[in-house]
């Protein structure tokens, strides 16, 4: 049996999903079961035979997290560490999901993942943390970097990008940050194929949509495909920022495009383009 943890947030439901599809027994829970409380986590898989910890529950709010740090830390490395020492004591194998934060975007290449990495806010520190924390507590560990991530669980910037175009005339959108775009339910394809390996391959891996693009250029395939389904009813001018025109709490990278030929090449996985997702995404809205 496979335990799904944060079940309910934008990744955990499109891997709920995609475990349903797949005809994989899995166990859901979402904040019933505390994961900074080790009792808890055991008494609940004591009563289950577990192959796989799969771990979806994390601290997300970047510019919060530079006040609450403290709180990060615990979600995004204190829990991942009480997941994976449970699934070393059960026997069984860990997959936690990171981020692009944990690098300082200053590259001018797609990140390897054996490349440095040097976190420059809250919560990229906590991510790293808890990369670390989990190698640490798990030999049979698969670490999922990504990035940009979107669904139809929660918020996004498509469907933000979608409410505001539809009520003003004219927004800004930031276009000298560079990264790539993901459709969570293909990252959560990318997490069952990994589970469903007779032979899983551990480490660290990054998994992003194919190709890269700016913030305002996401911003412009967005308006273009909701007027083309008629999402949208009117146009809506899209100016492009500079980062120090859209000043936030939290620093985010320049530049967070993620290579993924290590995971292609050891999970033989294809992997869509993200305009390719974003389409197929926004042909299942129905409305914003």
């Amino acid at each position: 049996m496979i335990w799904l943890v944060g079940s309910g947030g934008m990744l955990g439901t499109e891997v709920a999903k995609t475990f349903d599809r797949r005809g994989l027994e899995y166990a859901g829970t979402d904040r019933e079961v505390d994961i900074l409380d080790p009792a808890a986590l055991a008494s609940f898989a004591e009563d289950k035979s577990l192959s796989w910890i799969v771990n979806c529950a994390a601290y997300t709010a970047v510019d919060r997290a530079e006040d609450e740090e403290g709180i990060a830390r615990r979600l995004n490395a204190e829990g991942p560490a009480n997941l994976a020492a449970l699934a070393a004591r059960l026997g069984a194998k860990i997959i936690h999901v990171s981020t692009d934060y944990v690098f300082d975007g200053t590259g001018e290449r797609p990140y390897e993942e054996d490349d440095p990495i040097s976190p420059v806010g809250a919560y990229g520190r906590t991510k790293a943390e808890g990369e670390a924390r989990v190698r640490a507590s798990c030999r049979e560990h698969a670490i999922l970097r990504s990035a940009w991530l979107y669904g139809p669980a929660g918020k996004n910037f498509v469907t933000t990008m979608l409410r505001l175009m539809a009520q003003k005339d004219r927004i800004g959108v930031v276009a000298d940050q560079r990264g790539t775009p993901t459709y969570a339910a293909d990252l959560a394809g990318a997490i069952v194929e990994i589970v469903a390996s007779r032979a899983p391959v551990y480490g660290t891996f990054h998994y992003t949509n194919l190709g890269e693009t700016t913030w305002y250029e996401f911003a412009l395939e967005i308006k273009r495909l909701g007027l083309e389904r008629g999402l949208l009813s009117r146009d809506c001018t899209v100016d492009a920022l500079k980062t120090a025109e859209y000043p936030t709490k939290a620093k985010r990278p320049a530049y967070s495009v993620l290579s993924k030929a290590k995971i292609m090449g050891s999970y033989s996985l294809s992997i869509p383009d993200w305009k390719e997702s974003l389409a197929l995404f926004m042909r299942n809205l129905d409305r914003i």
